[in-house]
């Protein structure tokens, strides 16, 4: 069956789309790290989006519980990943049990939500003793520099890696790993390629509305998941956080 892709509005990144690969990658760069938490777990992916990293997850996990709050989304992610439980919900009362999975993740969502200590406190609640959570973010002090607002329409309330774990640790989790994601070697030769930022560049071909130049768009469509780099060095000058809280 084929499954037609979702359209982009900005919110969210999807597989399969040139000119989107470089988000994509970078968000499928977390997923591979963070999935060995998941070996035979119960996993609630709160905010799965089209459904890529639930069904990555799912490869590993005992069972993945997709839970996102638009309908045509939730609906496109059954339909394209039919391993996963997709359910429709609101991340700011999660329809499950107390104590009843092992791991939740929530990749490029939390800077999203209005009431994030809300979130946090459901997560904790449906989190077994010694359970993970699992967050990456983008990391407000290089995503939006020297602003109090987000760039981004679509963010609510970005986070410095202090913020986040203060977050954490007021949500009564355990920070086992507050890290940073960063380009590697071949993301910075792009970089300095493309006037010292690929990111910058990508930007403003999207706000001026024009064509992709060629070679940018050839650049962006190679990049891979490989080309970047989760550290604990650093933590300010990451691109996103990335952060494992345990429950006590």
């Amino acid at each position: 069956m084929t499954v037609e892709p979702l359209p982009l509005t900005g919110e969210r990144t999807v597989p399969g789309v040139a000119e989107e690969n470089y988000w994509f990658r970078r968000h499928e760069a977390a997923y591979l790290d963070l999935v060995r938490h998941c070996g035979g777990a119960v996993v609630l992916e709160a905010g799965c989006g089209e459904g890529y990293g639930a069904a990555l997850v799912a490869e590993r996990a005992a069972r993945v519980v997709a839970l996102d709050y638009d309908g045509p989304t939730a609906a496109h992610a059954a339909r394209a990943y039919p391993a996963l439980d997709v359910v429709r919900g609101n991340l700011a009362s999660l329809p499950l049990r107390d104590a009843s999975v092992d791991v939740v993740a929530n990749l490029q969502v939390i800077e999203h939500l209005w009431d994030q200590e809300g979130f946090l406190a459901e997560c904790a609640r449906v989190l077994r003793p010694g359970g993970r959570l699992l967050v990456t973010t983008p990391n407000r002090i290089t995503f939006s520099p020297g602003r109090d607002t987000p760039l981004n329409p679509f963010h609510t309330r970005e986070l410095a890696p202090a913020e986040l774990r203060d977050l954490l640790v007021g949500a009564g989790l355990r920070v086992e790993l507050l890290a940073g994601l960063r380009h590697g070697p071949a993301l910075r030769e792009l970089d300095a390629r493309f006037g010292g930022s690929v990111i910058d560049a990508q930007v403003a071909v999207v706000v001026d509305g024009g064509e992709w130049p060629a070679d940018l768009l050839a650049a962006v469509a190679s990049v891979r998941s490989e080309d970047f780099e989760i550290t604990t060095d650093d933590l300010d000058a990451s691109l996103d956080l990335v952060a494992v809280a345990v429950r006590g």
